[in-house]
């Protein structure tokens, strides 16, 4: 059965004001609560840990105290 590109994550590579497409999806994960987030709705992500987060609560928890 061939996925569509809605049931695919997509991989990206995070940078400081934006991201590329690695592999194409529709969505990423959450690192630390695994929900799904619409690539068109992500705007929370760390450039060196390379993950993404689902809120900006969610961010700077696990960011913690900088």
């Amino acid at each position: 059965m061939l996925m569509s590109k809605s049931d695919r994550a997509a991989k990206l590579h995070y940078m400081a004001n934006g991201f590329r497409v690695l592999s194409t999806g529709d969505h990423v994960v959450c690192a630390v609560s695994g929900v799904r987030i619409p690539i068109e709705e992500l705007r929370y992500w760390d450039v060196a840990r390379q993950q993404p987060y689902a809120t900006a609560e969610i961010a700077s928890e696990a960011l913690g105290p900088q």
